[in-house]
């Protein structure tokens, strides 16, 4: 047998999980489970991060190497010394391409809680933007509040899946996951290795920066495109109203001159 067909036999066995209730928790067939284990057939990636998400390891870890005899503490500390964030469920369409999960206001205070689980997953809604790279994995959230403003309430934000806790560049927009704030949309500055937190930072300067310590953060969203239904209206030191028609008057006169 493969090495990952030992590992996942052995994980299963580790949390007592009969081959059927473990199908049933990522979704597939129990046969496909014995398939696994015995070395008939290798996980397709989905189901290898379904598994990664549901055991607590990293997919590298369950391809590269022998985690037979690991208990439950040293699978742990093998997790925090790779970079910290886990792998996540996915879900794709009848050709194997990845969906963009969308998490609406109403479901986001749910997805502490099932954003591990694949039939929760399954039942949000879903689409595809064929302009993104296929080489991330996507996820949309429609942010509330008006801590980032201009970006306004209601906008769905796309954001790409980031590994490790430590590829964050300072600065940018992310969604974090996190225990003690569920999900948020702020700027991100990674302090972690000189205070183990994240600093979260509001565009809005009438919300307060905040600290999140790093080992609550569940998963972390690169913030890549955003949907909104608002068109942004000019902003003080843009064109007036009353400029702008002067300006199309302006352009009509010298058509009206150019037919003449």
């Amino acid at each position: 047998m493969s090495l990952v067909s030992e590992n996942i036999k052995y994980l299963r066995k580790l949390h007592h999980w009969t081959q059927g209730e473990f199908a049933e928790k990522i979704n597939i067939k129990r046969s496909l489970v014995g398939a696994y284990e015995e070395g008939r057939a290798d996980p397709r990636l989905n189901n290898l991060q379904n598994m990664s998400k549901l055991f607590g390891v990293s997919v590298d870890a369950m391809i590269s190497r022998d985690l037979t005899g690991k208990t439950h503490e040293e699978l742990e500390a093998l997790n925090k010394s790779s970079g910290g964030m886990k792998v996540l469920s996915i879900t794709v369409d009848e050709e194997d391409n990845e969906l963009i999960d969308l998490i609406p206001q109403k479901a986001s205070a749910g997805y502490l809680n099932g954003y591990a689980d694949p039939q929760y997953l399954e039942d949000l809604p879903k689409f595809q933007i064929p302009s993104l790279p296929r080489s991330g994995t996507y996820r949309a959230f429609e942010i509330t509040g008006d801590s980032m403003l201009p970006i306004r309430p209601g906008t769905i934000v796309i954001g790409q899946y980031v590994d490790s806790i430590h590829d964050i560049k300072d600065g940018r927009c992310y969604i974090i996951l996190s225990k003690e704030e569920g999900v948020v949309y702020k700027r991100v500055f990674d302090y972690t290795k000189e205070h183990g937190q994240l600093f979260l930072v509001s565009d809005n300067k009438a919300y307060s920066p905040y600290r999140v310590d790093a080992g609550d953060v569940i998963e972390i969203w690169e913030a890549k495109a955003y949907l909104s239904m608002e068109i942004p209206e000019y902003a003080d030191d843009d064109l007036s109203f009353e400029q702008l028609k002067n300006i199309v008057l302006e352009l009509q006169q010298e058509v009206i001159k150019m037919k003449g």
